[in-house]
C-alpha cells in the first residue's frame, strides 16, 4: 500500500530544501542561499519511530508571477496540496509574516488537510517572540525549529506522525525497478517523465538546466512497480560554472548508481557524440543495464530506410558495446515512449538471469576447446570450464591453467559467445578469469 505523504510548502528560501535535509539526516535536496534553488518536486521514504512515510520538498511557492520557472513550480506545488496527506508549511521567523504567506495560509485552510504551521530561523530563544506574530495566519498552534542547527526538528517529525492517515505498507511488496534518465541538458528528459506518468510532474520548459535535482517518480506498468529517477543534464566539466550546477552533476552520478537499468537520453538532430558515449561508459563501467533512448525522433526526415541507417551508424559509435538496445522515440507525439519501459523491463530480467554451469559449458565447452586463446611463448594454455558466479549484475568465472596470459580481447570473444547462447540484451558482462 502507498505510504502517506507528508510535503514542506512555503515560499522561496525559508529553508524547505534545508529541512528536508535535516529531517533525512542527508544532503539529498541542493541547498543555497539563492531564492529558487529548488526547481521540482522531490520525494524521499523517512521512519520516525516506526512509521513509515514520504517526505516531499516542493520548490517555493509565489502565488501571482510571470516568471517562467516560478510559475510551473507554482503549479507543482498546487498539485503538491492536491495529492498530499499532510501539509507543513514552513515560515520565516527573521522576515515574518508576509503578504505571500498570508496567500499561501489561505490556500492551506481552503485545502482541508492535515497542516503544521512551522516556523523556521527560531535559531535561538531571543528569537522565539517573533513566532507569535504567526497566530494571525489562522492555522494550529506554530512549532518554532531551527532546521539549519535542528532545534526542535525532533519534536516536528513527532507532530508528522500524529497527523499522518494510518497506513500499512504491504508486507509482499515486491523491490521496485529502478530507472534513471540521463542525458545532456534540454534533450527531453522531464518531457519524457511526463509522457510516462500523464502529467506534468517535471518542471518543463525551453531553457536547458531546467531539471537541478534527482527526482524520483512512481508508476506501475506490465505488472511491475517503477521509481522513475529524472536528473539533472550532465555537461562537460569546463561547464559546470556554479556550485549548484555541480551538485547536480554529482547527484546525477548517484542516481545512476541507484538504478537498476540506466536510460540515456539524446537528441536524434544531434547524434551520439563524445559527451553521450562517456555518459553510456559511465552506466556500462558501474555494471548497469542500459537502453540508448533516441527522441525527437519527428524532427528527422525519414524515407523507408531511415530508421534502419540511423540505428546502423549508432551501433559503429558504440563498437564494443553494440549489445545496447536503442529505440527511436518522440516526446513530443508520443511515439513509442512507453516501448522504452517495455525494453528496461526486459534488461531488468536480463540483468537478473542466471545460467548453469552445466548449460554455459555444455553450449560453449566446443567453443573454448576449438579456440584457445594465443599466447606469444610455445607453453600451452587450456581453458578448463567457465562458470556464472553471480547475477544482478551478471559475472562470469574462466577458469584456466595460465590466467596471467588471457588478453582483453580474448575476454572480449567469450563475452560474445555468451550472449550468442544466452542474450542479456543491454548488460555489461563482467568476465573474470582464475587459475586452476
Amino acid at each position: 500500500m502507498k505510504l502517506p505523504v507528508a510535503a514542506i510548502i512555503g515560499r522561496p528560501n525559508v529553508g524547505k530544501s534545508t529541512l528536508f535535509n535535516r529531517l533525512l539526516k542527508k544532503r539529498s535536496a541542493i541547498v543555497d542561499d539563492q531564492p529558487g534553488v529548488t526547481r521540482d518536486s522531490k520525494m524521499e521514504k523517512l521512519v520516525w519511530n516506526g512509521v513509515a512515510f514520504s517526505l516531499m520538498d516542493t520548490g517555493g511557492f509565489l502565488p501571482n508571477t510571470d516568471d517562467i520557472f516560478l510559475t510551473a513550480i507554482k503549479e507543482q506545488v498546487e498539485r503538491a496540496v492536491a495529492e498530499t496527506d499532510l501539509l507543513i508549511f514552513l515560515t520565516d521567523a527573521k522576515e515574518g509574516v508576509t503578504p505571500i504567506d498570508e496567500e499561501i495560509a489561505r490556500i492551506v485552510r481552503r485545502s482541508g488537510k492535515e497542516n503544521i504551521l512551522v516556523v523556521n530561523k527560531v535559531d535561538s530563544q531571543l528569537v522565539e517572540p517573533a513566532v507569535y506574530d504567526f497566530y494571525a495566519l489562522g492555522l494550529i498552534e506554530p512549532l518554532a525549529i531551527s532546521a539549519m542547527n535542528g532545534r526542535s526538528t525532533g519534536d516536528l517529525l513527532d507532530l508528522i506522525v500524529q497527523h499522518l492517515p494510518e497506513k500499512v505498507e504491504s508486507k509482499e511488496e515486491v523491490e521496485p525497478v529502478h530507472l534513471t534518465i540521463i542525458g545532456k541538458p534540454n534533450v527531453g528528459k522531464s518531457s519524457f517523465v511526463n509522457r510516462l506518468l500523464g502529467e506534468k510532474k517535471v518542471l518543463v520548459t525551453e531553457i536547458p538546466g531546467t531539471t537541478r535535482d534527482s527526482i524520483d517518480s512512481h508508476f506501475r506498468s506490465f505488472g511491475y512497480n517503477f521509481v522513475l529517477i529524472d536528473t539533472a543534464g550532465l555537461r562537460k566539466r569546463a561547464k559546470i560554472d556554479n556550485r549548484i550546477e555541480y551538485y547536480s552533476t554529482v547527484r546525477t552520478m548517484q542516481s545512476i548508481d541507484r538504478s537498476d537499468v540506466t536510460i540515456v537520453l539524446i537528441n536524434a538532430q544531434d547524434g551520439l557524440g563524445h559527451q553521450d558515449m562517456a555518459v553510456v561508459s559511465n552506466a556500462v563501467s558501474r555494471n548497469k543495464g542500459v537502453v540508448l533512448v533516441v527522441n525527437k525522433w519527428d524532427l528527422i526526415a525519414k524515407d523507408t530506410k531511415t530508421m534502419q541507417t540511423t540505428e546502423k551508424e549508432l551501433r559503429l559509435s558504440l563498437k564494443n558495446l553494440d549489445y545496447i538496445p536503442i529505440i527511436m522515440i518522440s516526446c513530443k507525439t508520443n511515439l513509442r515512449v512507453h516501448q522504452v519501459i517495455h525494453v528496461a523491463l526486459s534488461v531488468y530480467q536480463e540483468r537478473k538471469k542466471r545460467i548453469s554451469t552445466s548449460e554455459l559449458n555444455d553450449r560453449l565447452g566446443p567453443v573454448l576447446r576449438d579456440k584457445p586463446p594465443l599466447v606469444k611463448d610455445s607453453k600451452p594454455v587450456k581453458v578448463h570450464y567457465l562458470t556464472q558466479v553471480k547475477a544482478n549484475p551478471p559475472v562470469f568465472a574462466l577458469f584456466t591453467n595460465r590466467p596471467q596470459v588471457i588478453a582483453p580481447n580474448y575476454k572480449r570473444f567469450i563475452e560474445k559467445r555468451i550472449r550468442e547462447q544466452f542474450g542479456f540484451l543491454g548488460v555489461p558482462l563482467t568476465i573474470a578469469v582464475r587459475k586452476k
